[in-house]
């Protein structure tokens, strides 16, 4: 009998370098996204 594979969140939770890698860009693109909504969301500036 071969061996089971391991399930894909069990082998996506074994791989630090992937894990490390997804917490520095879902935090970068989402906020820079919430930046982005944020901007174009402003009224244009007013010159005296």
């Amino acid at each position: 009998m071969e061996p089971k594979k391991p399930h894909w969140l069990q082998r996506l939770m074994d791989n630090p370098w992937l894990l490390l890698v997804l917490g520095f860009l879902i935090p970068f693109l989402s906020y820079t996204v919430w930046g982005w909504i944020e901007i174009l969301k402003m009224p244009p500036a007013t010159l005296p």
